[in-house]
């Protein structure tokens, strides 16, 4: 039991743990003396553009324009969206290609933005992993509901701004298909509301039931999970058939395979009806709204798996694309560019998991490497379809945003979710980032196109990590958190969008959340837009170090 002077008590079960479940490159660092770290339709009232939205479209009409490439960090590509297909113009520094410039157009989108520099960085507190349980009946249900109420309270009398909540489509939607049940989050979201404090809402479209080893967490909805048990293939799969099942592939985004619905239509009626159900607490209460854009919310592949022994920090990763929707892309986008052994085979010499990248004939230079002809194919394509991806979905929330922003004249920031790949950064080809669908190396800046999505439907970009610094990771795995925020803060400058985050692994020493605020306000008074602290459970509450993230909070808090 911990009591403050304004006698408000918290208290927590001993048995209520903390669990990283943003991210599975939130690795075991810890082992290793480090620090572990982890976001659809189109525009239009329809979510859907009228000829068809076709992500293998967007492939090729990428594949048309690319001749005589070369990539240089300082030539960035910027795709442009016309009719449902990704129309990229690539530039080369030998060629005459021209490069297509949509500055203006995402500027006039910054309208859902305000400016970052001079003020203060609202901090928000992640609620606990176990908020929700299932009973015995099956039926999700809010756990500790007298410890969650003081909880809050104790939160905003430490000067925090506001928490972030999980709205899980497998307790929204858990029994059948378009039958969504809201009761739960009403009685939640009354509760922040009369606690004082603001919301981050994060639809989320995945499981994390693989951080319980079985025992708990919030599963897909089970319609969705009685399809798979038919069809693994709605699941990503790695290169030995292994199946992820806390997301439904890429593949199926626009396949009518659950009861008529696509993937993308799913995620369509829930925002809808979220919409619906909440639009009163728009801009009052919910302030920030992120979209689950893949595993853990973060738009990209799953390859570095936590939970079932298949990889460990510092890990390359696998491609994630073997289900048989994405290989049947991959061959006929490859038939079309006129190669089509490019897509009958699997990625050669590529590693495995756990393989480090010196060694591995396809992340260093030579025959059917990532700077072949093969390798820029398929890299291309492969980081294509989650860009296509996050402009489908985003397109969609932006709209019911802008909608519901005119109407009421309130404000809800739109936030997209990407993960922290900080390990092998400063090797020429970044493996890591690669294999999760980031094709950005030494020679590209792969986080551009996804910044020229984002500023496109005004929404913000969440990065993990900002409790990192490169002194603090382990030297020999070459990784450069600090180098990929500086990456970031680069990109999101160039394309006018804000900036989130959150910390990677749980800070509470002085140094640590030092780091954080460091991370937060640039040099020059420009900050995040707001941070997430991760996350709410008793380690928060107890005296050593609630006299440290009090402090932390006012800080943050302050005029910058």
């Amino acid at each position: 039991m911990l009591r403050f002077r304004n006698s408000i008590s918290v208290s927590f079960p001993p048995h209520q743990k903390n669990i990283s479940d943003e991210g599975e490159s939130g690795a075991k660092m810890a082992e290793i003396g480090g620090i572990g770290c982890g976001c659809r339709g189109v525009s239009g009232g329809n979510f859907f553009h009228p000829g068809g939205f076709s992500l293998k479209s967007c492939f090729l009409e990428q594949q048309r324009t690319r001749r005589n490439r070369n990539f240089f960090r300082n030539v960035s590509i910027v795709p442009s969206f016309k009719r449902g297909r990704l129309i990229t113009k690539w530039s080369s520094v030998a060629g005459n290609s021209p490069i297509f410039s949509m500055d203006a157009r995402e500027n006039s989108r910054s309208f859902v933005l305000v400016s970052s520099r001079h003020r203060k960085v609202p901090v928000y507190v992640m609620m606990p992993i176990d908020t929700f349980g299932i009973d015995s009946s099956g039926c999700p249900i809010i756990k500790r509901l007298k410890a969650l109420t003081v909880s809050l309270k104790a939160l905003k009398l430490a000067g925090v701004h506001g928490v972030a909540v999980e709205v899980w489509w497998g307790i929204v939607e858990r029994f059948c298909p378009l039958e969504f049940k809201w009761s739960l989050y009403d009685e939640l979201f009354r509760l922040i509301s009369e606690a004082g404090l603001k919301l981050h809402v994060a639809l989320c479209f995945h499981s994390n039931m693989h951080l319980f080893r079985g025992k708990g967490g919030v599963s897909l909805p089970l319609w969705i999970r009685e399809i798979g048990d038919v069809n693994k293939d709605i699941y990503y799969r790695d290169k030995n058939g292994f199946s992820n099942n806390d997301y439904l592939t890429l593949g199926v985004d626009q396949l009518p395979l659950f009861g008529g619905r696509t993937a993308v239509q799913c995620y369509e009626d829930l925002m809808l009806s979220f919409s619906k159900n909440f639009e009163p607490y728009f801009g009052n209460l919910i302030e920030e709204i992120s979209i689950g854009l893949g595993p853990s919310g973060e738009l990209r592949y799953p390859a570095h798996p936590l939970g079932d022994g298949r990889w460990t920090f510092p890990g390359i990763g696998e491609f994630q694309c073997h289900d048989k929707y994405m290989m049947e892309d991959l061959m006929a986008v490859a038939s079309q560019e006129g190669k089509p052994q490019w897509g009958s085979r699997d990625l050669p010499n590529a590693g495995c998991y756990n393989s480090f990248p010196s060694g591995v004939p396809f992340f260093e230079e030579g025959h059917d490497s990532f700077l072949s002809d093969y390798g820029r194919f398929f890299l291309e394509w492969y980081s294509g379809k989650l860009i296509c991806h996050a402009d489908a979905i985003l397109a969609k929330a932006a709209d019911v945003l802008r909608r519901r922003q005119e109407e009421e004249k309130s404000s809800v920031m739109l936030v997209a979710k990407i993960g922290g790949i900080y390990w092998w950064y400063k090797t020429s080809s970044h493996p890591a980032e690669l294999t999760a669908g980031y094709y950005n190396t030494a020679l590209r800046d792969g986080y551009d196109p996804l910044a020229s999505v984002l500023s496109r439907h005004g929404a913000a970009l969440h990065i993990p990590c900002l409790d990192m610094a490169d002194s603090e990771t382990p030297e020999k795995y070459l990784c450069s958190p600090e180098g990929l925020l500086r990456q970031i803060h680069d990109v999101s400058k160039k394309r006018t969008i804000q900036v989130t985050g959150r910390n990677t692994s749980e800070r509470y020493d002085v140094m640590g959340l030092r780091q954080i605020r460091e991370n937060c306000v640039q040099p020059n008074g420009e900050t995040v837009r707001s941070f997430t602290f991760f996350r709410m459970n008793e380690k928060i509450f107890r005296v050593e170090n609630w006299n440290n993230f009090v402090p932390f909070v006012r800080q943050m808090s302050a005029d910058v």
